[in-house]
């Protein structure tokens, strides 16, 4: 068999994609390796009818809703190539199993790659966030932290002024800061550190302060790290696709790469921002690019 089009990952914009093609009477496989990356978030938050919804139940949700179309096989498999064929891409998973489709969405996502820093990962998720947007609500008008060795990290702090006044800013022992943003932080009282992190520490599973290099400690009970994005599996490079300056790949704003026949949906073409329902809404939207290119090819 051929499927009209394969989706290679299961979160909300592969789902949504394969909702979309599944009603639209195409024959569809995702294909879902069952490792979502916010399985550590307690909550997804900025979804309508959906605001704080645990990752899995809204996950089981969506697999439940795909199931319901005859059209669509949802695949709990990982694939490991990818290759471009007469008949448009063959894919095979970690077993051997070989699956063939006209059309390709990868849905894979991308993965964040955050500082060294002790103590984070068990706080990640409890206490230590990377999207405003998500979790600055649960953390308003607390003592917080914004930790960053990127540019944007000017841009985060003025933006986490509008959840907390009580803010420090730290580069970690990097130069992300110019001597203007510093100026302009220090003029909203703003204190910033500049010694590297030697770690986070915590109380009962939650942030109680942070540790500097030279011994300093502050005291906080949450905060933000910017993490330096990464795609999650290499396949969108190997077949060719041409990225972006930003470390995503290029689509003509509907989810068409510069590879026929190959698309993407969520945050692996345009990296940030990173949330539930952009991801969905953008699954949505290349899913009928796949269904409007189908339509073409066979009328």
């Amino acid at each position: 068999m051929i499927y009209d089009c394969a989706i290679i990952g299961g979160g909300p914009a592969g789902l949504n994609a394969a909702l979309i093609i599944g009603r639209a009477r195409r024959s569809v496989a995702i294909l879902d390796n069952n490792k979502p990356r916010n399985a550590v978030t307690h909550a997804s938050h900025g979804f309508i009818t959906r605001d704080g919804v645990t990752p899995d139940e809204f996950r089981s949700i969506a697999v439940e809703e795909v199931k319901n179309y005859p059209s669509v096989d949802h695949l709990q498999t990982e694939v490991i190539s990818v290759d471009i064929t007469q008949f448009g891409f063959e894919l095979q998973d970690s077993v051997g199993t070989c699956l063939q489709a006209r059309k390709l969405i990868l849905a894979t996502g991308i993965k964040e790659i955050y500082p060294k820093i002790e103590g984070f990962y068990p706080l990640y998720g409890k206490s230590l966030f990377n999207c405003p947007y998500c979790d600055g609500w649960e953390l308003q008008d607390q003592p917080i932290v914004v930790v960053s060795e990127y540019p944007n990290l000017f841009h985060t702090a003025k933006l986490l002024l509008n959840w907390s006044k009580d803010l420090v800013v730290c580069t970690n022992g990097k130069a992300s800061l110019s001597d203007e943003n510093r100026k302009q932080l220090k003029s909203k009282d703003i204190m910033i550190m500049d010694q590297p992190i030697s770690a986070f520490i915590d109380k009962n599973g939650q942030l109680e302060y942070i540790r500097f290099a030279d011994g300093t400690q502050i005291p906080r009970v949450g905060g933000f790290v910017t993490p330096n994005f990464v795609q999650s599996v290499p396949f969108a490079e190997r077949l060719g696709c041409e990225r972006t300056e930003s470390g995503g790949f290029k689509t003509d704003g509907k989810g068409r790469s510069t590879i026929p026949g190959l698309y993407f949906a969520g945050d692996a073409s345009y990296v940030a921002p990173s949330q539930v329902v952009f991801a969905a809404a953008d699954g949505s939207r290349t899913a009928m690019s796949v269904n409007m290119d189908l339509t073409e090819e066979d009328f």
